[in-house]
C-alpha cells in the first residue's frame, strides 16, 4: 500500500540515540507518523504500539521478532532494519506473512570494504613486521633488503565469499595492481567474470594467496569453515584478515601459526570478542587487534539511517525497495 506509514523504531536503548537522535527522527516525521521507540515487545505498552503500526524500523539489539510479535502487529506491512544482519532479529515467520524486509547491509558494507582494503594494502606493504623492527632496532631499517617481497604489485589477493562486503572490497582493490581470486560456492562463472575475479576453490585460494580476506556470512555451513587443516595451507608469511564472525576459522590453529612466526593477522572479530587477558593474540607483534570497529561506527550511522530513510520514502511512494531481503535468499543470509 502506498501513502503515509505509521512507525515505530525498535532497537536497544543505548542505540536509539546514537542512530536515532532527535534531528534524524524529525527527518523521519516528515515522511511518516511516529508512533514511538520501543526495546521489547511484552509489555502492555508495547504491544498496543504495535497493533498500530505498519512499518517497525529495527537496530542493533532490536527484540526478536517471531510469531508472537506478529499477532501483536497486524498492520504490520514492513521491517526496514537499520544494520546488516537481519537473522539474529526475525524468525522466517516474517517473511512467510509477506511483511518486506529491508536491511542496511550495503551501507554498512562501505566501512568494513574500506577498512579491509586498507588492511590488504598494510599487509601487502608489511608494515606489522617493519614496524616491529623498527621498534626493536630504535636505528635504521633497510626495508628492501629485510622485506624484499614487500609490495602492492603483482600479489594476490584471496576473498572467501562474494557477499556484499565482499563484493564491494572486489570493487574497491580494481584500481590496484592485485590479483584478485573468490571462493564462494554460489559464485557463478558469469558473476565472477562481471566482478573481474577467478573464482577458484578454497583450498587453492589459501595456498596461493597472500592475503586471505574473510567475508562469508555465519551459518551452520560456514562454522570453522577455515580449520586447523586449511590453516596449515596458508604460504609462510601469508596474513589473514576477518571481518566476518571470528566463528569460521579456528583460532586457536591460527594463533599456533602466528606464535610461530609463520603467519600474521588482523582481526577484528575474535573469538570470545573480548579475549581473556593475557591471550598471546594481544601482545604478537604479528597480529593487528581492533575491537570490532570495521562497521558502521560515529558517523558512519548517518550512512545506515540514510538509507532506511530513502527505504521508507520508496515504501511509501510505493516503488520498489532497494535492498529487500528475497524469501529464498533467508537460509543463506547472516
Amino acid at each position: 500500500m502506498t501513502g503515509r506509514k505509521r512507525i515505530a523504531f525498535a532497537m536497544a536503548e543505548s542505540v536509539r540515540p546514537r542512530m536515532y537522535p532527535a534531528e534524524r527522527v524529525a527527518e523521519f516525521a516528515q515522511v511518516a507518523d511516529v508512533a514511538g521507540f520501543l526495546h521489547e515487545f511484552g509489555s502492555d505498552a508495547a504491544r498496543r504500539t504495535l497493533a498500530d503500526v505498519d512499518v517497525l524500523i529495527t537496530g542493533w539489539g532490536a527484540p526478536g521478532i517471531d510469531a508472537d510479535v506478529l499477532a501483536a502487529a497486524p498492520r504490520l506491512e514492513a521491517i526496514l532494519h537499520s544494520a546488516g544482519s537481519v537473522k539474529p532479529y526475525l524468525t522466517e515467520d516474517v517473511l512467510a506473512r509477506g511483511i518486506r524486509v529491508s536491511s542496511a547491509a550495503v551501507a554498512n558494507a562501505i566501512p568494513v570494504a574500506e577498512y579491509t582494503v586498507a588492511m590488504i594494502v598494510l599487509a601487502n606493504k608489511a608494515v606489522l613486521p617493519a614496524a616491529a623492527r623498527y621498534r626493536a632496532l630504535q636505528d635504521d631499517v633497510q626495508p628492501d633488503s629485510d622485506f624484499p617481497d614487500m609490495g602492492n604489485y603483482r600479489k594476490r589477493v584471496g576473498i572467501v565469499g562474494a557477499s556484499t562486503i565482499g563484493r564491494k572490497v572486489i570493487e574497491l582493490l580494481r584500481s590496484y595492481s592485485l590479483e584478485v581470486v573468490v571462493y564462494d560456492p554460489f559464485l557463478t562463472v558469469a558473476d565472477a567474470a562481471d566482478l573481474g575475479v577467478t573464482s577458484v576453490e578454497l583450498d587453492e585460494l589459501l595456498v596461493t594467496s597472500d592475503v586471505v580476506s574473510v567475508h562469508a556470512p555465519s551459518l551452520p555451513t560456514t562454522d570453522n569453515m577455515i580449520d586447523a587443516r586449511r590453516i596449515a595451507l596458508m604460504r609462510h608469511g601469508a596474513t589473514l584478515i576477518n571481518t566476518a564472525r571470528g566463528e569460521i576459522i579456528d583460532q586457536d590453529a591460527l594463533t599456533a601459526r602466528v606464535v610461530d612466526h609463520e603467519l600474521y593477522a588482523v582481526l577484528d572479530v575474535p573469538v570470545p570478542e573480548v579475549l581473556p587477558p593475557g591471550h598471546p593474540l594481544y601482545t604478537s607483534d604479528r597480529v593487528l587487534l581492533t575491537p570490532h570497529i570495521a562497521g558502521s561506527l560515529g558517523t558512519e550511522l548517518g550512512r545506515l539511517t540514510g538509507s532506511v530513510l530513502d527505504e521508507l520514502r520508496r515504501l511509501t511512494a510505493g516503488d520498489p525497495l532497494a535492498h529487500e531481503l528475497a524469501r529464498e535468499r533467508f537460509a543463506i543470509t547472516a
